[in-house]
């Protein structure tokens, strides 16, 4: 017997590798995506609801999309704005290389959709933030009640390591630092999440968009086109150990839905800094118990490159 497909909400800030996540969240077999929520992140949130819009019409796929967030939880902009942390160049730009959308967002905001969803839900729906946190802060805040309600919380964000907007902070997590720590205190069952030193484990090379390309599908174009473009940027902004190629870090959080075994962790607490000169944004992942709290999240350490890179290939095939 074939079992359900596992339900989702994806939120993001679309991004080109939100735009991958998309396209896998949207295809894969074992998936349905309910919906998608926008968030003020790599784009400004209108432009990040218009990428997301982009995704679902080149698919002819109608799943719905809710408008977030315009702004950080408290903050009137990021720690440093974004024309200041933008200056040297951006992995992202403010259109995906797609056509423009036909189809319109949802007058609903994100926040109250989180909320009625979660509070209605009779099957699991597990919910996967992979941009700032912010609208899973919000919705947190003007509804406690859904922190049982959510079944599973998959997080691409923070870094154990080494961050990649400043030493120790990771983009998500240092967009809007109060709101992950919201989220991450909030009591949530059984979230995981995917940093950066799991997603620069699982690169996708230049030889590997070709072979996208070469699949003949919409979403095997578009991704290809979207990786090519984080290739370059990661080449001349971000080099990764191996040349010509790129992490999405997205995507993996929505490979880790489909096979858990795709990263490697172990469970730790994990909380962030929200004040530190230095560290403003960092996630610390107590992995030697040494603050004594019990641990709130499974964190991925490593991930399985080529598997993770099989089952894009796979999924946009169709």
């Amino acid at each position: 017997m074939v079992g359900a497909r596992k339900k989702l909400i994806l939120d993001v800030d679309t991004g080109t590798d939100d735009a991958v996540a998309l396209l896998l969240a949207a295809l894969h077999p074992d998936l349905e995506l309910i919906a998608a929520t926008t968030v003020n992140g790599n784009n400004p949130v209108a432009n990040c609801t218009d990428n997301t819009l982009r995704v679902f019409d080149l698919l002819g796929m109608p799943t719905p999309v809710y408008e977030g967030a315009a702004t950080p939880l408290i903050r009137d902009d990021f720690p440093v704005p974004r024309a200041v942390l933008h200056a040297k160049g951006s992995m992202h730009g403010r259109e995906l290389p797609i056509p423009a959308p036909h189809s319109v967002k949802q007058t609903q905001r994100a926040a109250d959709f989180l909320i009625e969803t979660y509070l209605a839900a009779t099957d699991p729906i597990a919910l996967v933030p992979v941009g700032p946190l912010t609208n899973i802060a919000m919705a947190i805040r003007l509804e406690p009640r859904i922190v049982e309600r959510i079944p599973q919380t998959v997080i691409m964000g923070g870094a154990h390591v080494a961050g990649n907007t400043t030493p120790s902070a990771e983009f998500n997590i240092w967009v809007d630092p109060e709101a992950a720590r919201v989220v991450f205190g909030a009591g949530l069952q059984n979230v995981s999440v995917m940093p950066l030193d799991a997603t620069h484990r699982a690169l996708v090379s230049a030889d590997d968009c070709r072979r996208m390309r070469a699949l003949g599908t919409p979403a095997g174009e578009a991704a290809a086109s979207f990786i090519e473009g984080r290739i370059t940027a990661y080449d001349t902004l971000q080099p990764m150990d191996t040349a010509g190629s790129a992490p999405v870090h997205d995507a993996l959080c929505v490979a880790y839905l489909v096979d858990p075994t795709i990263v490697t962790g172990r469970r730790a607490h994990v909380d962030v800094e929200t004040s530190g000169e230095l560290t403003m944004g960092r996630t610390v992942i107590d992995t030697g118990t040494r603050f004594g709290h019990e641990p709130n999240a499974f964190v991925a350490f490593d991930a399985d490159g080529p598997r993770f890179v099989s089952m894009l290939l796979e999924t946009f095939a169709r």
